[in-house]
């Protein structure tokens, strides 16, 4: 694949599907965690429709453009010793799509909302109806789901200051600009 367009500007890396599924999921798994209560239908709907988003995502992770393909970003352990090596030497290098941690998290949390999809799913099966262990797994998720995800939003704003880059602007306009 060719290099993203560079700009002025900066460089084009976010595509629309990649934008619109980031702020889709942000949106289900806040307003299921915080607006709606657990076992509501609506709850139930958009716990599907993030299970949905993340499953589009992977399909796209393997026929998307550059910086959304896995090959582009998978956090290898060769690629994860040289970042964090870069990093402690307060070398952290520009990268145009996910740096390795960012792409460990990025794997963690579509982890987290595909298994609290099939928790939340199993749930309202006859053979899981009422299992108490079921559901405090389920709340357990939700809750690592946030954790990490305000984890991820954090680490967004702190490796955009180390990496001098506007890394959540990017992720609104499609393009990563350095300061």
């Amino acid at each position: 694949m060719s290099t993203p367009p560079h700009t002025p500007d900066g460089v084009k890396v976010w595509d629309p599907f990649v934008r619109i599924f980031h702020w889709s999921l942000v949106t289900c798994v806040l307003t299921n965690y915080f607006v709606l209560d657990d076992g509501e239908d609506w709850h139930q709907w958009i716990g599907y429709a993030a299970s949905a988003l993340v499953t589009l995502r992977i399909v796209w992770g393997f026929i998307g453009t550059r910086h959304a393909r896995f090959a582009d970003f998978f956090p290898t352990p060769t690629r994860l010793r040289a970042h964090l090596a870069a990093m402690r030497t307060g070398q952290a290098a520009f990268h145009p799509g996910h740096n390795p941690l960012g792409a460990l998290m990025m794997l963690a949390l579509m982890a987290l909302v595909l298994a609290l999809g099939a928790t939340g799913f199993l749930q309202g099966t006859d053979t899981f109806w009422g299992e108490e262990w079921l559901q405090e797994l389920h709340e357990w998720l939700g809750s690592a789901l946030i954790a990490l995800a305000g984890l991820h939003a954090a680490a967004a704003i702190v490796m955009g200051r180390i990496e001098r880059t506007r890394l959540v602007t990017a992720m609104f306009t499609g393009t990563k600009r350095r300061y």
